[in-house]
């Protein structure tokens, strides 16, 4: 049931008119995209305290049309392996093509497996730029796949996932 509201939710942000979601302060801001994470020190079977770093480019719906964004999002996880993570929080800086920013700081996540797909949900809110104050969720999937042969060596050093942020009005 949760993967399939995570499913609609992107759905409705790809298929909805770019109209519906605005870049203003007034309103929201709907963005999709793909990250790019590093883990220091790498992931290994041991949970551990561990740096994640990701870097996410995305499609945002604004002003009737679609802009380029970029994140760049950091976080101290206090205990992280190949097989969990805990942990929420973190910040998130957004970079729009059109010359905004939005610097969004997380105070808590769901992590959920269903059917094998990694869902994390952050929530938090924007603590400076476009959106100032206003309430967010971003929501990570990973496809299933088989554990990496890293986690038993040297560790897992990344990886990528598909991300949907939201910026609520």
């Amino acid at each position: 049931m949760a993967l399939g509201s995570v499913m609609l939710a992107g759905s409705s942000l790809v298929w909805a008119p770019a109209g519906q979601a605005t870049t203003g302060e007034e309103g929201s801001v709907g963005c999709i995209g793909h990250s790019e994470s590093r883990y220091d020190p790498p992931l290994t079977l041991l949970a551990r305290p561990t740096h994640v770093h990701a870097d996410i480019t995305y499609t945002c719906g604004a002003h009737g049309h679609t802009v380029p964004a970029t994140g760049s999002f950091n976080s101290d996880v206090p205990a992280a392996s190949c097989v969990a993570v805990s942990g929420g929080s973190g910040t998130e800086s957004v970079r729009y093509a059109d010359g905004g920013t939005s610097l969004i700081v997380y105070d808590s996540a769901t992590t959920l497996r269903v059917a094998g797909v990694l869902v994390v949900i952050q929530r938090g809110r924007v603590s400076e730029g476009r959106g100032h104050g206003h309430p967010v969720q971003r929501t990570i999937t990973g496809l299933p796949r088989e554990l990496p042969t890293e986690c038993l060596t040297s560790g897992l050093h990344g990886g990528g996932n598909e991300v949907q942020l939201e910026i609520e009005p």
